[in-house]
């Protein structure tokens, strides 16, 4: 089921709602049916959902409140970095494959954040920003991961190289980064943590001088970071 069209704060509501009492996936997107626990975790995350999201909007940090409605609480300052660790660590175990191969990179950035980086090569044909089929189960993958490890935002942000105007790669590099946003919102993460950017040609990773360098600046990159208890106003 797709919750496109709702608002976010009603569409994180819609999405913990569904997932009560519905088969999930594991870890590698094989079926598995939700427990009790789950089911009851599924309960208290469409509430907090709702909570958060009344409590951000009378607030001026209105999604880092909701944020943390969605997710149920923020993380404790002294766990984070054992937290954001373990989630590098089962990002790296998952995705062995598409890191061997060069589809995907993660890297641990400053300030207990992690990023997750993607080709345009591997996820989009070229001028396209529909995510490539072949490309779903890495993306189920990266899901998975980021729903165990729900106390996080997603910052997704597009790239291009400079073939082309400026103004064509900004919308493309927008238009990437959202199909990369609504993928993850199917895939059942909640809207409050996640936001898409496009950043064009204007940040360029490697020199366009080179096909390879150009194939390195096409990219989709999603930083991940911790909510942390006391950072909502």
């Amino acid at each position: 089921m797709r919750f496109h069209s709702l608002p976010k704060p009603l569409l994180g509501v819609a999405i913990a709602a569904s997932l009560v009492g519905c088969a999930s996936t594991d870890e590698y997107g094989a079926p598995r049916q939700a427990t009790e626990t789950e089911k009851g975790v599924g309960i208290g995350a469409a509430a907090g959902a709702a909570a958060g999201a009344l409590i951000g909007s009378r607030s001026a940090d209105a999604g880092k409140g909701a944020a943390i409605g969605a997710v149920g609480g923020a993380i404790i300052g002294g766990l984070v970095g054992n937290y954001m660790e373990q989630q590098r660590k089962d990002f790296e175990r998952v995705l062995a494959d598409e890191i061997a191969r060069g589809d995907i990179r993660v890297e641990k950035l400053p300030e207990d954040r992690l990023l997750v980086g993607m080709t345009s090569a591997t996820t989009f044909d070229v001028d396209s920003s529909s995510i490539k089929p072949g490309f779903y189960s890495t993306m189920d993958k990266i899901a998975g991961v980021v729903n165990k490890y729900g106390k996080t935002e997603l910052l997704i942000a597009g790239y291009t190289d400079d073939t082309g105007s400026a103004e064509y790669n900004q919308g493309l590099s927008e238009r990437r980064a959202q199909a990369v946003e609504s993928y993850l919102l199917a895939d059942g993460i909640a809207p409050q943590r996640l936001s898409s950017f496009g950043y064009g040609e204007a940040q360029p990773i490697a020199s366009n001088e080179t096909d390879y360098g150009r194939t390195l600046n096409r990219r989709v990159e999603i930083t991940i970071e911790p909510i942390v208890a006391g950072e909502a106003t």
